[in-house]
């Protein structure tokens, strides 16, 4: 009987009239016709669908929240090559979410510990490592070599510097992100087309969606404003729904007739930005999701408008132009405080111990969350976000600066602490421009590198998130 079934299966494997342009030239192996004869036989799929994701190469660009659950279901699915790029390890704090890592591997690299997980889950891709992090330099030289990109990144910087490329190398993007309890996905430049051309049809580029970044106050991670496993696993089963779909059906080769989009069933997708919210307090029932018809190619551009081959190129990117971190003004660790606004952790440790520090006020500007698993005695929170919002009403309607602070003191200094010590510069210059400092007699001091530094110098034990 097993025999008969061998035979049967061996004189079924059909290869498409046009199987050189679909990748279905080659003939289904016993073990692949074993391992993906259930999704084959789905309507829609069949043979000619798995040869092409067994002959498709797609790369993760993030090996985390959003990049675990992705890879696990493409690699289920058969798609015949796999890189993976991350410069992170796997820590603890990981794997409530990203599911790919485990507690054995911490410390591994986690584009290794991801491959070793799907290795075990399918040893018939070809999985290529890069354990080092994309940047403008060689993101043009990796993206050239795969089919189809997923952007599993946590930082807007990056997602630009992604989308520029797929768009400069036509290559189909399918970008995800997720945030606390709250994710999106949406589909970019697929199928890929040209830069430069336009029509109502031709799918946007991530620029023509956000074309500006978030203010760089609001860009958190995951560290920072925290993520709730379930969210972010959704957003990644969902890039790689989208991503067995279009390389399936082949909407990652280039239009056939670029030139006549109307005629082009290729263009018959409506972009669509899929918006996922979790409310913990709402009584069970299904998920929610929200879909939202997003616009075509946009004229105006930057990255595939109708001007862009003049503002966008790949030497350009590799030049550092356009400068990414700059776009999107990310926050770095540099100083913006003179020397005599600033104190190490250890230093306000002592000189508080000591006597020496007269009565003062003491805010540390972490969210709540952060603030209710430890902090300083004697501190106040006064989260970062809510120090901003009452400073711009006060200078916008005008009013008692000193109403601001959750302490009334008017001639107490007041010292500023945040999570890394990036807010608390931010903070002290705001409390500063309200006057808080009485054209310079009370002091407003930042604790150098926050609560982080807190912990290495000055109390190990503290429970740092």
């Amino acid at each position: 009987m097993e025999q008969n079934s061998t035979k049967e299966r061996l004189d079924g494997r059909v290869t498409a009239t046009n199987g050189e342009q679909n990748g279905t030239s080659r003939r289904l192996t016993d073990e692949e016709f074993d391992r993906y004869s259930r999704q084959m036989i789905v309507p829609e799929m069949g043979k000619e669908a798995q040869l092409r994701l067994i002959n498709s190469k797609v790369l993760f660009i993030g090996a985390g929240g959003l990049g675990c659950p992705a890879a696990q279901y493409v690699a289920g699915a058969g798609v015949g090559t796999i890189g993976i790029i991350d410069s992170d390890v796997v820590e603890p704090s990981n794997l409530h979410r990203q599911v790919g890592h485990a507690t054995s591997r911490i410390g591994m690299k986690k584009v290794d510990s991801l491959i070793t997980h799907l290795r075990d889950l399918n040893p018939l891709p070809t999985y290529v490592p890069y354990t080092f992090p994309l940047s403008p330099e060689n993101a043009a030289d990796i993206i050239s070599q795969y089919d189809l990109i997923l952007d599993c990144t946590d930082n807007p910087a990056t997602r630009y510097l992604i989308s520029d490329v797929c768009v400069l190398l036509c290559k189909p993007l399918v970008s995800a992100a997720s945030i606390q309890k709250s994710g999106q996905l949406i589909v970019l430049n697929c199928p890929p087309t040209p830069q430069g051309k336009l029509d109502k049809k031709y799918p946007p580029c991530y620029r023509c969606c956000f074309r500006k970044p978030p203010p760089a106050n609001t860009q958190l991670s995951c560290g920072e404003a925290g993520i709730m496993g379930p969210v972010v696993g959704l957003m990644g089963v969902a890039q790689a729904g989208e991503a067995v779909k279009i390389l399936a059906s082949g909407l990652h080769l280039p239009s056939s007739t670029p030139e006549t989009p109307e005629d082009d069933p290729h263009n018959l997708i409506q972009p669509t930005l899929l918006i996922y919210s979790y409310d913990l307090n709402a009584a069970p029932g299904p998920f929610t999701f929200r879909a939202l018809k997003m616009a075509p190619r946009k004229k105006n551009c930057f990255a595939c408008g109708e001007n862009s081959p003049q503002t966008l190129t790949l030497e350009g990117i590799r030049s550092g132009n356009p400068n990414y971190v700059q776009f999107c003004g990310i926050q770095t660790a540099k100083t913006t405080l003179p020397i005599e606004e600033r104190m190490t952790a250890l230093a306000y440790h002592v000189v508080k111990q000591t006597g020496i520090l007269p009565n003062h006020i003491l805010l540390d500007t972490r969210e709540k969350e952060h603030f209710s698993f430890g902090s300083i005695d004697g501190a106040v929170n006064f989260p970062f976000g809510k120090l901003l919002m009452k400073a711009a009403t006060i200078k916008r309607d005008g009013g008692d600066a000193e109403e601001i602070l959750p302490v009334k003191s008017a001639e107490d200094p007041i010292f500023v602490v945040c999570r890394r010590g990036l807010d608390s510069q931010e903070a002290v210059e705001k409390l500063r421009e309200l006057g808080l400092d009485h054209g310079g007699k009370r002091k407003i001091v930042d604790i150098i590198g926050g609560m982080k530094a807190w912990k290495e110098e000055v109390d190990p034990s503290f429970p740092f998130i």
